[in-house]
């Protein structure tokens, strides 16, 4: 049986899924590397929102999908870009999504690390955004969740220089009740956070960085980068003060960061182990092992449907996210809050289906072809 689906030249190819999963199962928690899997959220498919409207979610169904990563050992960065943070979930509900998860996390026995912005402001003063930071702060405190402070656009159009960074993201220290992860993540992912750390110059901005990690190290448990420069990283990670550790955020070079080297390794908090969270789970229980080999083996082929799903412009790869969620039966509908199920195309969809398919990602294979079919008829392509 074949499906046909479209190219990217406009015409259509014959693709023969695969029949059989992966075979994965749940495993014992890991003991070389902290992962998380950034999770997205599943819309209400119901409610009458139009894109502008504060997000209708399904909190059912998006906290099945959490009880699912941490079944496989994963921990689940909470309200963070994959969550479509800034992108159709705004702070109200960014809150709520906060405080269930962390509810459920502690009802199962799940690890969950929350993102703390400043997104209830579109601009401010320099005090303006350190209270907004201070608000969530507290609100993830409150719910008993690790913070992240993330990347504020707030901050990046009210700073006037790198003091303005080092004066904020100190005070937000200062006042952190237990350790924290620190988020840099970069323009390719939001625009509006181009030239942070007070320079569009990266050496610069990664002094600034270290800067403020030296000066409170006892209250960074860890670093989050998303620059999609695996070299930039492994010389950020060797710059770190002991105990510190770095989280990967790298989409495109996450295998061999993981794996890393005779002067160090990465840990793990990825937007790409939310449609992967069993086959990365398995590759890092492999890795426990000391078979880096075999991790590799596992991980590597994986590669291609991330660099797909993160392509230019990266920040939609959150569609195709949902959407392989959909197809492996984690949600009954492809809808996303905001209407971002728009914003990728159908060339697009088809090869990130392909590539998954390929890599056994669905646990019902046919469920995932019915469910692709059913797409294409809805642009108009018959079988």
């Amino acid at each position: 049986m074949t499906i046909k689906l479209p190219d990217f030249q406009g015409g259509l190819r014959a693709y023969e899924p695969r029949t059989d999963p992966l075979a994965v199962t749940p495993g014992a928690p890991f003991t070389s590397r902290t992962v998380f899997s950034a999770a997205h959220v599943v819309a209400d498919p119901y409610a009458d929102v139009t894109p502008d409207s504060p997000a209708a979610v399904d909190w059912d169904a998006t906290l099945a999908f959490r009880r699912h990563l941490w079944s496989h050992g994963l921990g689940v960065a909470e309200a963070m870009d994959t969550a479509q943070r800034g992108m159709g979930l705004d702070w109200a509900g960014a809150a709520e999504l906060i405080r269930r998860s962390a509810a459920e996390a502690k009802a199962v026995g799940g690890r969950v690390a929350c993102g703390v912005g400043t997104d209830q402001l579109a601009s401010g003063t320099l005090a303006e955004v350190r209270a907004a930071y201070e608000e969530q702060l507290a609100v993830v405190e409150e719910a008993g969740a690790q913070a992240i402070l993330m990347a504020s656009r707030a901050l990046a159009k009210a700073a006037s220089g790198p003091e303005d960074y080092l004066e904020i993201y100190g005070h937000l220290l200062r006042q952190a009740a237990e350790p924290v992860i620190l988020h840099w993540l970069g323009p390719m992912f939001d625009p509006a956070l181009e030239g942070y750390w007070g320079s569009s110059d990266l050496d610069a901005a990664t002094g600034i960085f270290l800067e403020v990690i030296a000066a409170h190290p006892d209250k960074v448990d860890g670093i989050k980068v998303s620059l999609l420069d695996a070299r930039r990283e492994i010389d950020l990670r060797r710059r770190l003060p002991q105990g510190v550790r770095c989280y990967t955020g790298d989409d495109f070079n996450y295998p061999e960061l993981i794996a890393g080297d005779d002067q160090g390794f990465s840990h793990a908090l990825l937007g790409i182990f939310d449609p992967l969270g069993p086959l990365a789970a398995e590759a890092v229980r492999v890795l426990d092992t000391g078979d880096v080999t075999g991790f590799r083996e596992l991980l590597d082929p994986t590669v291609a449907l991330s660099r797909h799903l993160f392509q230019a412009p990266t920040r939609f790869y959150k569609t195709g996210v949902v959407f392989l969620a959909w197809l492996a039966g984690h949600q009954s509908h492809f809808t996303m809050v905001g209407g971002l199920q728009s914003a990728r195309s159908l060339p697009h969809f088809a090869r990130a289906y392909e590539l998954a398919d390929g890599l056994g990602l669905f646990p019902d294979p046919k469920l995932a072809e019915e469910r692709m079919k059913t797409l294409l008829a809805m642009y108009g392509v018959a079988q």
